[in-house]
């Protein structure tokens, strides 16, 4: 039975949802070595042959024609037959498939979120998809057999290529597709007998072929060619750097904001006595470097020296494609919100255990005072060791050899100083420490933590993860106590200067806090509404890490400005926060910006966590770990931050954080800290 004669009840896959299912690379959770121009105008080739099928137009060599322009009921047919049916002129398949190939990024974002919705396919943070294993194609064909969707799709091809089964059209078509962008040879063992048969499936059906060539012509196309005319990427001149006031200020966000004002979304920065600096600033170069960044960018190239800084080789921040994905993977459980929930008991007793350190009348720094408590509850929970007494060595360590080897604005021998080895000394303490208490008799009855995850990973794979690389990975949670502790820092500060939010936050806290410690379920956006606000308006102002650096290396067009491989890029994420267009008044801190219908949060603009695939892995874990902590500093303190006036002190390198003359001021201990 094909898929046309099919029961009416059951829910046949529309081409384009089958194409996507055949070109899914689990192993690199994203598509098949399809660039993104070939992806494009397959998907679109896809749709003008679902329209096909379903008599609404018809297609030959010469011509596509219209047959009838009654809307079929698709939210991703329907507007590309409108068009069709506006065109005046008889065109034919490849001008509509040039013509329509930029929204195929649209149509692919509707189809994966269906196949979401169909349980068909899970979405992983950093846009990567996985076939889900509880979805069973009967519950989408109406068959009984065991297996995903996915799976049912690629064997019914299978059969058709290796067994001699007649061939459905629909199956036609997506074997031809995935054929003309040069798939197939990826997912079958092919000898040239099988390619032969694909061949002459390939031309079985008049609708395929006049679509396939179309596709096949205008694939080839971008490959060969090369911009003829490239604008020059602007210059920026240094006095218009010194002289800007937010770069005085250290706000890299709204300093990269007016810059891209002034000169546009790409930008060059020449600073004395280091490499020129290329910049993308702005929405477009936001949505552009996450979706198109995987073809296009690596983050190796930039990050080799610091990772040899740790003995290290293939760290997770600087690994790209399949194994970057099989990394994070491995890590999400000891990254993610169902870990930290699990072990509430721990972060509620180790936060209270470091708050009753602290003394009513007291002033303390902003930023060292919110890193100490985030380490006293990170670490713990991470590694299962404790590391006060190493946290002072350790950022020390690791804010240098960003500044020396990352962000190169020091000399590199300032690293090797006698007192700078003595920091790095710190990280063997702590090495040793971890591997002390996570032996099999030791962990035994303990909840697992990240510690067990990599020693798990490095045992089960030390080809994948050497031994040289724990060294880095196991003080890598103590490095995240850095950016969370900041984030905490600017989120509390912004709490101490708006009275009005903290005595809601307050209120938000004593509520949940009322009948004992909330569980995880307990802690919902809308219970913890203004938390969660105040959260995401601070997190806009004052993101960590402002801007992500890469190496080109496919040769690329951004916003019509030509970037050659190995150029260094630098994406400067944040700028969209301080844009005028996407955030009204962007230096005035507002939380109602995230209640409908404004929804502000809801673009490419807004990315406080990065972009595409290094997109942040434990983000989930961490606006819990804020909005948890902010609640308890309301719930026990109150607390004043000078100074009082204006924005939040910044000191921008290496990463934001609150500036050394920001305090934080314990004026009253509102009730007794539990023992």
């Amino acid at each position: 039975m094909t898929l046309a004669e099919a029961e009416p009840t059951t829910q046949t896959l529309t081409l384009t949802e089958e194409l996507l299912l055949m070109l899914l690379n689990e192993e690199s959770g994203y598509f098949h070595q399809v660039p993104g121009w070939d992806l494009n105008c397959t998907v679109v080739g896809a749709v003008l042959a679902e329209l096909s099928l379903a008599s609404r137009i018809d297609t030959d060599v010469e011509s596509l024609i219209l047959l009838d322009s009654t809307e079929t009921g698709d939210p991703i047919l329907d507007p590309i037959l409108k068009d069709i049916a506006a065109e005046s002129e008889q065109r034919n398949a490849q001008y509509w498939i040039e013509r329509l190939a930029p929204r195929a990024e649209s149509i692919i974002d509707l189809t994966l979120e269906r196949l979401v919705d169909l349980k068909i396919l899970e979405h992983h943070d950093g846009e990567f998809w996985t076939l889900s294993r509880t979805a069973r194609h009967a519950d989408v064909f109406g068959g009984s057999e065991d297996g995903t969707a996915a799976e049912f799709v690629r064997t019914r091809i299978s059969k058709v290529i290796f067994d001699n089964v007649i061939p459905d059209p629909r199956d036609v078509i997506i074997i031809a597709l995935v054929n003309a962008v040069d798939v197939l040879r990826f997912m079958f063992q092919l000898d040239d007998e099988t390619e032969e048969r694909i061949e002459l499936i390939c031309r079985l059906d008049l609708i395929a072929r006049a679509i396939v060539d179309a596709v096949g012509q205008t694939v080839a196309g971008p490959l060969l060619r090369r911009p003829a005319l490239t604008r020059q990427i602007p210059r920026v001149p240094m006095h218009k750097l010194i002289r800007n006031r937010n770069a005085r200020k250290g706000n890299l966000p709204a300093l990269f904001a007016d810059l891209a004002k002034e000169y546009g979304p790409v930008f060059e920065l020449r600073p004395p006595f280091v490499e020129p600096m290329i910049f993308l600033a702005g929405p477009e170069t936001n949505r552009w470097a996450h979706r198109q960044g995987r073809m296009h960018l690596r983050a190796r190239d930039y990050l080799n020296d610091f990772e040899k800084i740790y003995g290290a080789s293939g760290i997770l921040p600087a690994l790209d494609g399949a194994d970057h994905f099989r990394f994070r993977k491995a890590l999400q459980p000891g990254y993610s919100r169902a870990r930290l929930e699990g072990q509430l008991d721990s972060l509620y007793r180790d936060t209270r255990g470091h708050m009753a350190t602290w003394n009513v009348g007291e002033s303390y720094p902003g930023s060292e005072f919110c890193r100490a408590l985030i380490n006293a509850e990170l670490s713990p929970l991470m590694i299962s060791v404790e590391s006060q007494d190493l946290m002072g060595d350790l950022i020390k360590f690791k804010e240098r050899a960003l500044m020396t080897h990352l962000v190169k604005v020091l000399p590199k021998f300032l690293l090797s100083t006698p007192g700078m080895k003595r920091h790095a000394a710190a990280i063997d303490t702590l090495l040793e420490r971890v591997e002390t208490v996570h032996t099999p008799a030791q962990r035994a009855g303990c909840p697992r933590d990240l510690a067990d995850d990599l020693l798990s990973l490095h045992a089960s794979d030390p080809q994948f993860l050497p031994g040289s690389n724990l060294r880095f990975a196991l003080s890598a949670p103590l490095i995240a106590s850095v950016y969370l502790g900041d984030g905490l820092a600017f989120a509390l500060y912004n709490m101490a200067t708006h009275p009005d939010l903290y005595e809601r936050i307050r209120q938000e806290a004593d509520a949940l806090f009322e009948n004992g410690d909330p569980e995880g379920r307990d802690i919902s956006t809308d219970v913890i509404d203004t938390t969660h606000r105040l959260i995401m308006e601070s997190m806009r102002m004052y993101p960590i890490v402002p801007v992500s650096i890469r190496n080109v290396m496919n040769a690329c067009v951004v916003e019509g400005y030509n970037i050659s491989e190995g150029t260094r890029i630098n994406i400067a994420q944040s700028a969209s926060h301080y844009m005028e267009d996407i955030f009204p008044d962007p230096f005035t801190f507002d939380i109602d910006r995230y209640l409908p219908p404004r929804d502000e949060h809801r673009h490419p603009g807004y990315a406080p966590y990065g972009l595409g695939t290094h997109t942040c892995l434990g983000s989930r874990w961490m606006e819990l770990q804020l909005s948890i902590n902010l609640l308890m500093l309301a719930h026990y303190f109150t607390i004043e931050a000078t100074p009082s006036e204006g924005q939040a002190p910044i000191n921008p390198f290496p990463s934001l954080s609150l500036g050394g003359k920001a305090k934080f001021h314990i004026t009253e201990q509102r009730r007794e800290i539990p023992a």
